[in-house]
């Protein structure tokens, strides 16, 4: 297996940005596994199918082709980057996330994106579930209002609209459900790098990481 670098982390704590980054950075492959647990909630809706299905969710898990370019999302090829970047997507996601038959269905999806010259992938459960054996592990966190906060900023640059304090209650909901489920719960995985970015800039948490990454895996000269 290609080597691999694991972000984690709640929603909003800057996984995928220091993702993005870390992988240009390397010249590596990107897995957004968050955006897998999107699109299904998309399809779902699309579909008609309930989010409470979850024989039916896993068969549409298995049957989605989704693809990834130039920092897009197709689905079907059809763009969907905007449509699963609402909180309605969001919450919907959590939820079919939740599901154990649904995980399995992608998880054989995402172990296949680990290929050369390497792969950095942020989720929930990369590090602790879907790589355990990743070579590096990192844990991004934030407090609800700071994260709240970036996503309401996000939402108002994309033109969506949003409220703040609706967005800290989301939040917060997500995350009690993330943290609580009975499958991959979110957790830092054993052997973290843990990253409070609450008051960090992204090129602080970046060197962060950097740093563990040069201690790690000397040899990639980052």
């Amino acid at each position: 297996m290609a080597p691999v670098i694991t972000i984690d982390g709640p929603s909003g704590s800057g996984k995928g940005t220091i993702a993005n980054r870390l992988a240009s950075r390397l010249g590596w492959h990107v897995l957004d596994s968050g955006a897998l647990y999107r699109v299904l909630g998309h399809a779902a809706a699309e579909a008609g199918v309930s989010l409470e299905d979850e024989d039916r969710l896993a068969d549409l898990a298995l049957e989605m082709d989704v693809r990834f370019h130039d920092g897009k999302v197709f689905l079907n090829e059809s763009d969907v980057s905007l449509a699963i970047r609402t909180e309605q997507a969001g919450n919907a996601a959590s939820r079919v996330a939740a599901l154990g038959e649904v995980r399995a269905a992608l998880l054989q999806w995402q172990r296949a994106c680990a290929r050369a010259p390497g792969l950095v992938a942020d989720g929930r459960d990369m590090g602790s579930v879907v790589f355990p054996d990743a070579a590096v592990k990192v844990f991004l966190d934030a407090s609800p209002e700071e994260r709240a906060h970036r996503r309401y900023n996000q939402l108002i640059e994309k033109g969506l609209s949003a409220n703040l304090e609706s967005l800290v209650s989301e939040i917060r909901e997500r995350d009690d459900r993330d943290r609580n489920r009975s499958v991959a719960p979110l957790r830092a995985p054993e052997g973290a790098l843990v990253v409070d970015s609450t008051a960090l800039s992204i090129e602080e948490v970046l060197e962060r990481v950097l740093e563990r990454v040069r201690e790690i895996l000397p040899e990639l000269r980052c």
